[in-house]
């Protein structure tokens, strides 16, 4: 028997929202050209994507995979991710010796 091949779609995107349980959304950006202009210009585009172990933070770069539809909108999975976010609003305090 032959091998079936999955052609499955794989963006890499910013999560700009942990709010949802095993649910991450996730900004994804390209660059196109502007249709009368010809100058780049920023598109972005939101996914939302599941994330089982909830494991995901604002700010992480993260790599998404297509997948089967899990909910009405959400049709991508988390793969891996890639660079984690620096977390904000905790501080060291520093030993006087």
């Amino acid at each position: 028997m032959e091998e079936q091949k999955t052609h499955r779609k794989v963006r890499t995107g910013i999560v700009v929202s942990d709010k949802m349980e095993k649910t991450i959304v996730i900004r994804v950006d390209r660059m196109a050209k502007h249709s009368l202009y010809g100058k780049p210009v920023l598109r972005s585009k939101k996914f939302m994507a599941h994330d089982e172990k909830n494991d995901c933070r604002i700010g992480d770069k993260v790599l998404i995979g297509e997948t089967r539809p899990l909910s009405a909108r959400k049709c991508w999975e988390v793969l891996e991710i890639i660079e984690r976010a620096p977390v904000l609003g905790v501080q060291f305090e520093e030993e006087d010796a």
